[in-house]
């Protein structure tokens, strides 16, 4: 279970997040990004040590700010659920979407040992001297 995916399975739903700093936000989700920048809803804010709170309307927090969410057990449930629906639904397809393994030990006429090119040193001959890539003639052999 990746962690944005449970965060935007979580929009609409109540949430605890505590900052870096100490401070706690409990709000409904509205939305999340990539980076885990979050906007609630409905919030109150309450101080690093606890003896005040803030009613707001709504609050932006930056992903790089939060030491921990803290989310209904319903949200990870949904999560569980969809991922399993979606495990049952793709038994027995193909993934046209996956490129397919290379077997890189094949014997397949490309350079062997390590790096992209064969040969070792500086007097490789089949590098071209223009470019930092082998030569389209050379690449073949």
């Amino acid at each position: 279970m990746l962690p944005l995916t449970l965060l935007r399975t979580a929009q609409n739903h109540p949430m605890l997040v505590e900052l870096k700093n100490g401070e706690t936000y409990n709000g409904h989700l509205v939305s999340c990004d990539n980076w885990m920048n979050i906007n609630l809803r409905e919030v109150i804010c309450t101080s690093r040590d606890g003896d005040r709170f803030w009613r707001m309307p709504e609050v932006y927090i930056r992903g790089v700010n939060i030491k921990y969410l803290r989310i209904p057990d319903e949200v990870i449930d949904m999560v569980r659920e969809e991922e399993s629906k979606h495990q049952r639904q793709s038994r027995g397809k193909i993934d046209t979407n996956k490129r397919p393994l290379l077997n890189r030990n094949s014997g397949g006429g490309g350079p062997s040992g390590r790096g992209n090119f064969g040969g070792s040193g500086r007097n490789n001959q089949n590098r071209n001297p223009k470019s930092n890539q082998m030569s389209y003639k050379n690449r073949n052999k």
